[in-house]
């Protein structure tokens, strides 16, 4: 027998309700601590390079949005390759055990419940549903306190070289659009993501990643691509090529080169840095794993407007473990201050770095055993990039003499990362370069 409903209880609820005392309206009620009119400008941690089952990483988006919610980031982009986390999408439960190592599954159903974990039999497989980005973001989203961003890496390559670039805040996939150079690529790329962001009217961020990874760019390249403004500087991936090796440039060292031939030579805005995980695996700390790389924007509100605004106005810094309190660019004075957020245990030592007007911008070829010209950042002068001051501490002052195509500081602690990519690795946080300004004819974009 089936039994009867019960009837509804809402009379009797109102009833109740109504006999409540009504508090009056006060301003306190009317405030919102969370979302407060007219905020001050504050720091927000974020990474914008970040892979699930989407694609190629080990772990279910809900689990890996988690990870870093409660480990007090403010922002995230998940940026599959050639891919939206978009539409209908299942799963083989023999695909997410083998890349999970049997560890996926029955970690997701233990955090989300059976409620909201989907499954089903098809021909005799068991598979699991990938939630896309529209359904799951309501789980973890929180106004003023957590944002998810909807991003992409683009997938592309010249001949056998990777290359690879995120867009941040795009509405729909961009697929690779190819070219016949290693600067053509990217710069196709760049004019897709402008045409969708001019045609939806929304702000999109395209940054290039891990130049250094197949060792697919160099730093002349990246000097000629001049309608790229953004660089992946730090990416915690431990098989990008952070440090180069003696044929190759690290890619601190192609930053500053880059941005010399920029400044220097072609009259375009230097490159400003990020630092990301481009993380993949979510179990333990073997291989690409989350928390190495990141972000701090200053913005006055956690939107994906304000914050890819402060970032397209270069006020933000890249870290891998170091915590800046401030930074701040007088650009009138010509002074550069830095403040570090200091740890226990930790001491600090602040370098500005920077090219003077006049260097000898010319490069000398790097060869192999038999004397051939390889194809990769030439060699130049250590006046391009040259430790202009060292201070010890944390706080530290740059007072430009007037004569340097940029500064910026790069502040390395003594203590290690929780989570090292490479061997000897320490702490730091770099700043982005200042001082080019009055040298750039149209410093807001390149033709």
């Amino acid at each position: 027998m089936t039994p009867s409903p019960r009837p509804p209880r809402w009379p009797s609820m109102l009833l109740a309700l109504s006999l409540l005392p009504i508090p009056a309206p006060s301003r306190a009620q009317g405030e919102d601590p969370i979302v407060p009119a007219d905020p001050p400008a504050r720091w927000w941690k974020g990474n914008l390079h970040t892979h699930s089952f989407w694609s190629d990483g080990n772990d279910f988006p809900e689990m890996i949005v988690d990870w870093y919610r409660r480990r007090d980031y403010h922002f995230l982009a998940l940026s599959d390759h050639n891919v939206l986390s978009q539409g209908a999408r299942w799963m083989d439960r023999d695909e997410v055990d083998r890349r999970s190592g049997g560890r996926a599954f029955e970690r997701y159903l233990e955090r989300f419940g059976e409620h909201w974990v989907e499954t089903r039999e098809i021909d005799g497989l068991s598979q699991v549903r990938l939630q896309p980005l529209v359904e799951y973001r309501a789980l973890v989203e929180q106004a003023g306190r957590f944002l998810l961003i909807q991003g992409e890496e683009i997938t592309d390559r010249f001949e056998r070289k990777p290359i690879h670039m995120n867009a941040s805040n795009l509405a729909e996939r961009i697929p690779p659009q190819g070219g016949g150079s290693v600067v053509e690529v990217i710069d196709n790329n760049l004019k897709a993501v402008e045409e969708q962001a001019e045609r939806l009217g929304i702000p999109i961020l395209a940054h290039l990643n891990h130049p250094n990874f197949g060792y697919a760019i160099t730093a002349e390249e990246l000097a000629e691509a001049g309608r790229e403004q953004f660089v992946e500087v730090y990416n915690g991936h431990p098989d990008v090529h952070h440090l180069g090796d003696e044929h190759h440039a690290p890619v601190e060292r192609m930053w500053d080169i880059a941005n010399t031939l920029r400044v220097a030579a072609m009259g375009v805005r230097p490159l400003m840095g990020l630092a990301t995980d481009d993380s993949h695996q979510y179990f333990g700390t073997e291989g690409s794993s989350p928390g190495r790389g990141w972000i701090m924007v200053r913005a006055r509100h956690l939107t994906p407007e304000s914050i890819i605004d402060a970032i397209e106005a270069g006020d933000f810094y890249a870290s891998s473990g170091v915590t800046l309190r401030d930074v701040r660019f007088d650009r009138e004075a010509g002074v550069l201050d830095v403040e570090v957020e200091p740890e226990p245990g930790s001491s600090y030592s602040v370098a500005f770095v920077g090219t003077r007007a006049g260097v000898d911008p010319t490069a000398e070829p790097v060869t192999d055993a038999d004397g051939k010209p390889l194809g990769v950042t030439g060699r130049y002068t250590d006046e391009i990039g040259r430790v202009l001051a060292t201070v010890e501490g944390t706080n530290a002052r740059y007072e430009l003499a007037g004569d340097e195509l940029y500064v910026r500081a790069v502040v390395t602690s003594s203590l290690p990362p929780d989570n090292p990519s490479f061997e000897g690795q320490r702490r730091q946080a770099w700043t982005q370069p200042v001082g080019w300004e009055s040298r750039i004819d149209r410093p807001g974009e390149a033709d």
